[in-house]
């Protein structure tokens, strides 16, 4: 089974799903708010399924299931989480991922955040990707066109890229 588990409000989850209709694709956020259009939506959509929870707490029938995970533009205990390369967090993001799973994470963080989201560190700490079972492959500035076939609607309200810088992780699972 081929299964991408995704963050955000739901509209990247429908459009993977719709584009690869052979996969499964869940969304995973911790605002149920955010998500329920796009919940909505995916009685249509049979291979799109949504869950609420927290990046730190993910639901164990998801262990393993991902050869892809997407994390896109995350903010609060999830940005910190990415960027301070917090265990529970990133623990929680190798669990659900099968070994050769892809892990792909886009963020923007200027100085203005900082006071929202508190002291976080400007580029994830490596060393900690590393013990949770991921190897880096790319770490650095998200292209034009990385960020705009994300599909994230956060993006565009953000114009991440254009008016707000954008970096990229991108890991396997050991």
């Amino acid at each position: 089974m081929t299964v991408d588990i995704g963050t955000g409000d739901g509209k990247a989850v429908l459009r993977w799903a719709r584009a690869e209709p052979r996969r499964l694709v869940i969304g995973v956020d911790a605002n149920a708010a955010g998500m329920r259009p796009s919940a909505r939506r995916a009685s249509h959509v049979p291979n799109a399924a949504f869950a609420v929870a927290a990046a730190e707490a993910l639901p164990p029938d998801l262990d393993g299931i991902a050869d892809r995970v997407t994390v896109q533009f995350p903010w609060g205990s999830l940005l910190r989480g990415i960027l301070s390369a917090d265990g529970a967090v990133l623990a929680n993001l190798a669990r659900v991922a099968a070994p050769g799973a892809t892990l792909t994470i886009l963020w923007s963080l200027v100085a203005r955040d900082r006071g929202t989201i508190g002291p976080v560190p400007a580029r994830p700490d490596e060393t900690g990707y590393t013990a949770a079972g991921f190897d880096i492959r790319e770490l650095g500035v998200a292209s034009v066109s990385d960020v705009g076939s994300c599909g994230s609607t956060w993006a565009k309200r953000l114009r991440a890229g254009a008016d707000r810088p954008v970096t990229l992780l991108r890991a396997v699972r050991r």
